[in-house]
């Protein structure tokens, strides 16, 4: 059974009310689309139920609406529904109509759910479900899904459904004939593997063309078979030659007979929503309403910045102290064992500085990203971030972007892994591979350490300008975010006109109405997603933290071998001292730093060294690496974090061969530069391969944005060279 609806119909919600929150997440058969899996309990037994993706209708244009299509069509490996639910807006039951004309051609037995009659009642004139019944020939139930309200008349109806097997055949009223021996036609050439479908419900073949009609025209179209697809064409072509066009005519007849069926469904005529009205006038203001949108999202990074601070910090303790409880435990076995020291040892290392350092690395960051999802959740369920897309739709049309790329673009300020999931929503595959294309330039928080560690150790608490002293740090991080999302844009302008031009297409944004956020759903929501992170880009960043503990930790040298034999004599009875001076040397001439030797004169321009360098090389598999490896190459130890002042005065203190320091405010702004720029994660890149379908892309996103970090930090070092800045 499967539970279909449009966006923001409460399917969802539904879907919760029904399982009782016992879902199986999982994704559907060869796809990365996630879907939600449970039971419900009927009078008859126990029956599986599928939420698919919500559409509009039976016309694919993204990824999420394709798979909600195939299970409702039996399509891909999808068998037919026993049953489908039917998740109507009785607000806004109209558009509502729309999909369920269509799915009611496809003879499968149909639940229709009215939900949300708590707004539809708000308006004064509710739709009548026995009215709604009697059109569509099929069970209505009136429900308000998140109080509960309807959920034991919607389990009978749908088990009454199941053991009767009724299906309404009432819909739509009448084609066209010109339009119908079009449909037979194509239904006459339809494939096994379409025409299987259609076996024992020859409506349901009709349904199938006029779907093939519908979206023959989108990127990635659903028509594979060469004959058929040459068939359809032959078929389009030789309409409209007639002067007709088969998609607008299906979509004309369907809305045709809704508006006139309309009227008769209510008793009398709802009234505007006069609160969400007055809401909008302020919201959707051109001048109001991006200072507004300011407003919300200054308040959503400052809190996210500072809520996150406890449970980060919460975090890193509970992985050091597992880090310390392992060296202990095999301190004692070496003590135990001082023949197996050298093996011990090694293995101590890997899984303190690899396993253990590449875990924490990784679930460090879970706390932000969380807490950006429950954002964007509540803005999300509360119906505002649909005026933000609306609000930002003209500027990123301008860059060649539907006004759908801002929730993925501002997921992105979190992690590029599931904002690049998040793409999957938008209606064109080319709008979605641009947006993958931009999306790894927005400042993620994987970049906000080596912010804040460069920021805070080489730039000055203030700057005193128009005789105010203005706060240095907090303006040079802000700056960065501003740059970050001008960036952005203008890639996303030239990518989109030169790489990938494309006419614009119409979008279509929902405004739905104010709500109170259903928080048992965004708590699902948020779990996922942080599940979906963890899944996505926990194995890679831990590999790649293997790998980068391995190039610095071999090949292996005796402090005998590093530190002269004075300095070991002076200090023989100091092991800390001696492998304090030690490892900076080790990890020298490790396998790491001598690649960053090799490295050191293509990054000079840049006014960085050898050091600098394994830093780099590091943060090329996971930005935050940055932060640790220049732990380990200063000497600050393993525990160093952006917060350690420790290795803050170290970086501070390194200076040149001729005594001049190392790290300048200007090396600082560089390196954040190219950090901002440039891309610096295997996760994102192994998900940006599964949804370009293949490596074309990624390969093309690390070459542009590698060579775009190395020009924006020359231009910065030279240019601030030549200003005489320091």
């Amino acid at each position: 059974m499967v539970i279909a609806g449009n966006p923001n119909a409460g399917k969802s919600t539904l879907f919760n009310a029904l399982t009782g929150g016992a879902a199986q997440v999982g994704n559907f058969a060869g796809t990365t689309v996630e879907k939600l899996s449970g039971r419900i309990v009927l009078p008859s037994g126990v029956a599986q139920v599928i939420d698919v993706p919500g559409t509009f209708s039976l016309a694919a244009r993204s990824p999420e609406e394709r798979v909600a299509i195939d299970a409702l069509l039996g399509l891909g490996g999808h068998p037919v529904p026993d049953a489908v639910i039917l998740v109507a807006d009785a607000p806004r039951l109209a558009r509502s109509l729309y999909l369920a004309a269509q799915v009611l051609e496809l003879e499968i037995p149909v639940v229709l759910a009215l939900n949300l009659m708590d707004e539809a009642r708000a308006t004064g004139a509710p739709p009548d479900p026995a009215a709604v019944s009697r059109l569509l020939g099929i069970p209505v139930v009136p429900m308000v899904a998140r109080a509960g309200e309807g959920v034991p008349e919607l389990l009978a109806a749908v088990d009454s459904a199941l053991v009767h097997r009724a299906s309404s055949a009432a819909l739509p009223a009448r084609w066209p004939a010109a339009l119908e021996a079009d449909v037979t036609e194509i239904t006459a050439a339809l494939p096994p593997d379409l025409a299987c479908v259609a076996a024992n419900h020859p409506g349901r073949g009709r349904a199938v063309a006029r779907w093939l009609v519908l979206s023959a025209d989108e990127d990635a179209a659903p028509v594979e078979d060469p004959r058929l697809r040459k068939h359809l064409d032959l078929v389009r072509q030789r309409a409209a030659s007639a002067g007709r066009d088969l998609q607008t005519e299906l979509v004309a007849t369907r809305w045709a007979w809704i508006d006139s069926h309309v009227p008769l469904l209510y008793r009398a005529v709802p009234r505007q929503r006069g609160f969400d009205e007055a809401v909008d006038r302020w919201l959707l203001n051109p001048v109001v309403g991006p200072l507004a949108f300011l407003g919300v999202m200054s308040l959503v990074f400052a809190a996210l910045f500072s809520w996150s601070d406890p449970a980060i910090s919460a975090i890193e303790s509970v992985f050091g102290q597992i880090g310390d409880g392992v060296n202990a435990g095999f301190g004692a076995w070496i003590a135990w064992a001082p023949r197996a020291a050298a093996p011990l040892e090694i293995a101590r290392d890997a899984l303190v500085g690899g396993v253990i350092g590449g875990v924490g690395s990784v679930v460090v960051f879970l706390p932000q990203i969380g807490l950006l999802f429950t954002f964007l959740a509540l803005l999300e369920d509360s119906g505002y971030l649909a005026r933000a897309a609306h609000l930002t739709d003209r500027l990123l049309r301008i860059a060649g972007l539907p006004g759908q790329a801002f929730v993925p673009l501002l997921s992105g300020y979190a992690c590029a892994v599931p904002a690049i999931l998040g793409t999957r929503g938008l209606p064109r595959f080319r709008d979605r591979l641009l947006t993958m294309s931009v999306l790894p330039l927005t400042s993620c928080s994987a970049r906000l350490p080596v912010y804040t560690l460069m920021i805070g150790a080489v730039f000055p608490p203030t700057l005193v300008a128009f005789g105010l002293d203005l706060p240095m740090r907090p303006l040079a991080l802000v700056g960065m975010y501003v740059f970050s999302t001008v960036v952005t844009l203008a890639a996303a302008i030239v990518l989109g006109r030169v790489v990938m031009p494309a006419e614009s297409s119409a979008t279509i944004l929902e405004l739905p109405p104010y709500r109170a956020p259903h928080l048992p759903t965004v708590i699902r929501l948020v779990f996922i997603r942080c599940k979906q992170f963890l899944r996505e880009a926990g194995g890679t960043i831990l590999v790649a933290t293997m790998v980068l503990w391995a190039l610095l930790y071999f090949p292996r040298y005796s402090v005998e071998d590093l530190v002269p034999p004075e300095v070991v004599a002076a200090h023989a009875d100091e092991p800390e001292v001696l492998a304090a001076l030690a490892e900076p040397l080790a990890t020298e001439r490790s396998f790491a730093g001598r690649i960053g030797h090799v490295l050191e004169p293509v990054i000079a321009p840049l006014g960085y060294d050898w050091k600098i360098g394994v830093g780099l090389i590091g943060a090329f598999a996971a930005r935050e690496v940055f932060v640790s490896t220049l732990g380990v190459v200063y000497g600050a130890g393993g525990e160093a974090t952006e917060d350690d002042l420790g290795l803050r005065d170290r970086i501070r203190a390194e200076v040149r061969p001729d005594g001049r320091p190392r790290y300048t405010p200007l090396v600082g702004a560089s390196l954040c530069v190219f950090f901002a720029l440039a891309m610096q994660c295997l996760s994102t890149l192994a998900v940006l391969r599964t949804e370009s379908n293949g490596w074309r892309w990624p390969a093309f996103v690390v070459t542009y944005m590698t060579a775009l970090a190395w020009i924006g930090a020359f231009a910065t070092y030279r240019v601030g060279t030549w200003l005489g800045l320091s």
